[in-house]
């Protein structure tokens, strides 16, 4: 049972990105396929926005921890997108916070995906209300990277003013949004990233900013109170040095053997030594109307290097496997 009356444009079926077999973005296709049901607690929203996250290219080329989650041999799921803003379409029974016409964001990492297509399924609980301050290219951008940088900033990292924190991998979408978020929390700040990133770093309040290709921050003899790393270029022990002799290390992303060295050298070192090393485990749309407000009065801001059209997903994930998004690729589907 779906409440609510269907647009004028109502039909049985959509347009979306879709994919069969891991591999690289040369597997996606843009196909018509049928409308997602919806069931008891549903939404159906009608995508206005989405966006490109890391999670969307693991997903895509098969990383061995996402093949555990959708699939061994070939992926479960058919349409990527976690990241999504739009209006509510229809409701199914059951749900009481939201109508249609609702204009709503969220994460749909955990319920599903579907984000790159005109129409995406959604649980009630992973959706927020969309403040009417905020556009939807801006919202769109928000509920996976402002999560993921709010609980690496304020939760793990407890950032207070005149403290002096370090960000890693700060030219992507988590990484922008730390470096705003811990220059509200009143840090002096250095940001860490390739050098065609390092002027959008700048334009974000940056106090400092290195190109990790030039200079390792790891042997400058500079010591941080909290070290956010969106990357882990390097190994956790050389990361280390960087940190003053209480100080924080915090690992949002990189790649799987140092992610495990972080939670191996973090245990040996709980309670041996002042300085605390961890994982960042990522709770979807923690905080998103608290996050959402903050970027509608203008405090926060996405960095959106361009919008793509929705055919225009595999570009966006090409560029996003080469290195080359400067903060968020925003996806324009209404």
């Amino acid at each position: 049972m779906v409440d609510g009356e269907p647009g004028a444009d109502w039909a049985g079926a959509m347009q979306a990105i879709v994919y069969r077999r891991y591999g690289s973005p040369s597997q996606l296709s843009l196909e018509e396929i049928d409308l997602p049901a919806i069931g008891e607690g549903e939404v159906l929203v009608r995508v206005h926005a989405a966006s490109v996250n890391s999670w969307d290219r693991d997903n895509l080329q098969g990383a061995l921890a996402n093949r555990a989650m959708l699939g061994w041999f070939s992926p479960k799921i058919r349409v990527l997108g976690g990241d999504i803003a739009g209006r509510v379409e229809a409701v199914g029974a059951g749900v009481s916070r939201f109508k249609p016409g609702d204009e709503v964001f969220g994460d749909l990492c955990g319920s599903g995906w579907g984000a790159f297509a005109q129409y995406a399924r959604a649980p009630e609980r992973a959706l927020t209300p969309k403040p009417a301050g905020l556009g939807f290219a801006e919202a769109a951008a928000m509920p996976q990277a402002a999560v993921l940088a709010l609980q690496g900033v304020r939760d793990h990292g407890k950032v207070q003013p005149g403290q002096r924190v370090l960000i890693n991998g700060a030219g992507g979408g988590a990484g922008s949004f730390a470096v705003q978020l811990a220059k509200l929390y009143g840090a002096e700040v250095t940001a860490v990233d390739s050098a065609p990133k390092l002027a959008m770093l700048e334009t974000l309040g940056a106090d400092h900013v290195l190109d990790y290709r030039a200079r390792d921050y790891t042997r400058l003899g500079e010591r941080y109170d909290f070290v956010l790393d969106c990357e882990l270029h390097r190994p956790v022990l050389d990361c280390r040095r960087a940190l003053q002799p209480r100080g924080r290390f915090t690992v949002m992303g990189g790649a799987p053997l140092r992610i495990l060295q972080t939670v191996i050298v973090g245990r040996w070192l709980k309670g041996r030594d002042g300085q605390q090393l961890e994982l960042l485990l990522h709770e979807p749309n923690k905080d998103l109307a608290y996050l959402g407000q903050l970027a509608a009065e203008g405090r926060i801001h996405a960095a959106i290097e361009r919008e793509y059209r929705l055919s225009e997903v595999p570009l966006a994930l090409q560029r996003m496997c080469d290195g080359e998004v400067v903060g968020k690729a925003v996806i324009a589907v209404a």
